[in-house]
């Protein structure tokens, strides 16, 4: 099988997945330095992916559907773990856990009886996406160097809840509009 310079970011993606069970596993194993590491690398792959498809053409509808779900299999697995862990919240957690099935939930749904899902991420839903990125570098960061303080920790929780929210609604409203 040749592979074309197209593929990229969906190796990348792939990657990206590949790389959330060794994260998950260094973190509940308390190797937190280690986990920052490899987050740190999925979380850039995932901007060098999305920036590789858009600025050279490259965008596949496997690219569409496996960017996203690469994003959410890491920042939901490092969210739980995190709240496992207790390093978050579980109502954080569970608030962000909630809006993915919602969402994964409404396109199967939609599919089924609508007909096929065009999904493109909105404006909030990559700002969700860098906020969880951000909270859990913060967590980590936090947890292994002591910084940020931990009112930076708290306002980045409360701006997650407030993008997962948003956009989660967003998310069923534009859709539920769309089917009607």
């Amino acid at each position: 099988m040749i592979l074309s310079t197209r593929q990229i970011p969906n190796i990348i993606s792939a990657a990206r997945a590949a790389l959330v069970a060794p994260i998950a596993w260094l973190l509940v194993h308390h190797e937190l330095p280690a986990t920052l590491l490899l987050f740190l690398i999925a979380a850039v792959s995932d901007g060098a992916d999305g920036f590789l498809a858009k600025h050279y053409g490259w965008q596949t509808e496997l690219g569409a559907i496996l960017d996203p779900l690469a994003d959410k299999l890491l920042v939901i697995t490092l969210m739980v773990a995190l709240a496992y862990l207790k390093l978050l919240p579980g109502w954080l957690m569970a608030a962000a856990v909630i809006r993915d099935v919602v969402i994964v939930g409404g396109a199967l749904a939609y599919r089924r009886w609508v007909g096929p899902v065009q999904m493109r991420p909105t404006s909030i839903s990559k700002l969700n996406t860098l906020c969880q990125l951000a909270l859990v570098v913060a967590v980590l960061s936090r947890e292994i160097y002591s910084v940020p303080p931990a009112w930076c920790v708290i306002a980045l929780g409360a701006i997650v809840l407030v993008t997962v929210t948003v956009s989660g609604l967003d998310y069923v409203l534009t859709y539920g509009r769309r089917a009607l």
